[in-house]
């Protein structure tokens, strides 16, 4: 069984129970996942299959989308609904809808963002969510991210009432945390914020219309029709530019040989062989200019990290 699981994941499990769960339902060891989600969040979760497991890391994509809603109030251990109250701050004002249009545009573009305590980020070999489940605070790392689109999805001309609340959609890049984008919300509202709900709704080019629940995963499972809703890792990287090889080649490929890069690639390429199946993915060579370099063979359980 090979493959990539389009999973809806439910809210309450993480990242890792959903896999224990996929591998109990499919009795199948080879399965990971492509990138955590918070127990809270729901959604778009690519889960690797058999073989599918060698290209994970190439399905992390640049770009996701997310749908969610910021309450503005009260802020949170886990700035999200699942933390302890920190800060309370009842909303004394009315915010019209073009301060709401205001704050998301000004969180729109490259913005620095600082991860959050409960988190997976690692600083000096320990994640951040150890440190802080001992109270202690440490130095968390910058980083750049991208805020593509920030709309807001409520026609509400006032916003009023406290706790407020309200539902926007995000288009950002991997590596954001959006429940900290929904405490820059009530930051520049004046106010303590949380995320109270949040969906991801497309990973790149994997869209929430074409997840299962674990509930359809099983009753598949029962029907022994799981590879019918499997994806197959040659449409799961479509989206990578793509060289076709005849037989001669294919077998140098199978056994990590070099490629000339005619058609002058820059990231990652995928090789197939005269049967349309995908043998490799390739990288520019980073010392011999011209030529593509083998970083994962696919055909069988022999792995190059060259």
């Amino acid at each position: 069984m090979d493959g990539v699981l389009l999973l809806n994941k439910p809210k309450g499990m993480t990242s890792h129970d959903c896999v224990f769960k996929a591998r109990k339902i499919l009795r199948e060891k080879r399965i990971g996942h492509t990138g955590t989600l918070d127990p809270d969040v729901t959604g778009v979760l690519p889960l690797c299959i058999g073989r599918a497991t060698k290209i994970a890391q190439f399905l992390t994509s640049e770009t996701k989308i997310y749908e969610g809603e910021v309450t503005i109030g009260f802020s949170t251990t886990t700035e999200d609904a699942s933390g302890e109250i920190v800060e309370q701050k009842e909303v004394s004002r009315t915010f019209s809808r073009a301060d709401i249009l205001d704050v998301l545009s000004s969180l729109t573009g490259t913005l620095q963002q600082m991860p959050p305590m409960y988190s997976a980020v690692k600083v000096n070999g320990r994640k951040l969510y150890e440190y802080a489940r001992q109270g202690i605070e440490v130095e968390r790392p910058v980083r750049t991210i991208t805020i593509h689109q920030f709309e807001l999805l409520d026609d509400r001309e006032a916003f009023t009432g406290s706790p407020l609340s309200f539902r926007f959609r995000v288009a950002c890049s991997k590596g954001t945390y959006v429940r900290t984008l929904a405490v820059m919300i009530g930051e520049r509202l004046g106010y303590p914020a949380h995320m109270s709900d949040l969906t991801r709704t497309a990973s790149g080019m994997f869209t929430l219309a074409q997840c299962v629940t674990l509930a359809e995963l099983e009753e598949r499972a029962e029907q022994q029709s799981v590879q019918n809703i499997l994806l197959p890792i040659e449409q799961a990287l479509a989206e990578f530019p793509r060289i076709d090889v005849d037989a001669e080649q294919a077998d140098k490929v199978k056994n990590g040989a070099f490629l000339p890069n005619h058609d002058k690639i820059e990231t990652y390429c995928t090789v197939f062989d005269p049967h349309g199946v995908c043998l490799a993915i390739y990288e520019p060579h980073p010392a011999k200019q011209g030529l593509l370099k083998p970083l994962k063979v696919l055909v069988n359980d022999q792995e190059l990290q060259l």
